[in-house]
């Protein structure tokens, strides 16, 4: 029991590939990094893209790089400026030749990690948890999809302890690799800046004076004092 697998790597050599085609034995090691230091670099450079997914392919004396995004206007640039200093910045990552590709996706709705990272972006903005499942859901339906399921997790809404709401629409089969499926995990930011757990507390003590913040934090403690004259049942 309780033996969580990966959708993808259960899936690996089946229906799916692998995001990375090379092998090395001894070189291992320094390609492991370069290929970390080059999906970092896209993550930081390419925020706001909706980039999908990042396929690194080597050769012998090249790496191609594939960018699978729904914004390829945001990725190429003017005249192709932002494709040029990409490929400049990722050459100084290694010593290769580097070729870039731009896959557009014409269907984001289809695709689960940019719908994961719509509604991270929503909860950021402080919109409504249950309103941007029912949306999101409901736009990947109208766009073909057989089924959807969505999972929230942390303190949803502001309360003060955590919980997961989910939603599901469709059919989802979770134990059969010939159904092509899609999953993908996105953490939005905290918008107070810190921990989500604790940056709403902190800030609201910090805007209050020393004296201020001593009453208000007594507060709960006065209430349940007795007032005078009156004898407890």
């Amino acid at each position: 029991m309780g033996h969580k697998v990966h959708p993808y790597g259960y899936r690996l050599g089946y229906t799916r590939t692998w995001t990375a085609k090379w092998y090395a034995d001894k070189d291992y090691t320094a390609l492991l990094q370069e290929d970390i230091k080059i999906r970092q670099l896209l993550d930081k450079r390419l925020a706001n893209a909706s980039v999908s997914g990042v396929e690194i392919e080597r050769g012998i004396n090249h790496v191609t790089v594939a960018i699978s995004t729904a914004k390829p206007g945001i990725v190429i640039g003017r005249g192709g400026q932002n494709v040029e200093v990409l490929r400049k910045e990722i050459g100084d990552l290694t010593k290769r030749k580097v070729k870039l590709e731009i896959r557009e996706i014409r269907q984001p709705e289809l695709d689960a990690y940019l719908v994961a990272q719509n509604i991270a972006q929503q909860l950021t903005r402080r919109v409504a948890y249950k309103k941007a499942m029912k949306q999101s859901i409901q736009r990947s339906m109208k766009a073909g999809a057989k089924g959807v399921k969505i999972a929230l997790a942390g303190r949803l809404g502001g309360s003060e302890m955590g919980r997961r709401e989910w939603d599901r629409e469709g059919r989802i089969p979770l134990g059969t690799c010939a159904r092509t499926s899609a999953t993908a995990r996105s953490m939005p930011a905290p918008p107070t800046g810190g921990s989500a757990s604790r940056s709403g507390s902190t800030r609201a003590i910090r805007r209050l004076s020393a004296s201020a913040a001593r009453r208000w934090l007594l507060r709960p403690v006065l209430r349940l004092q007795p007032r005078r004259g009156h004898k407890p049942c």
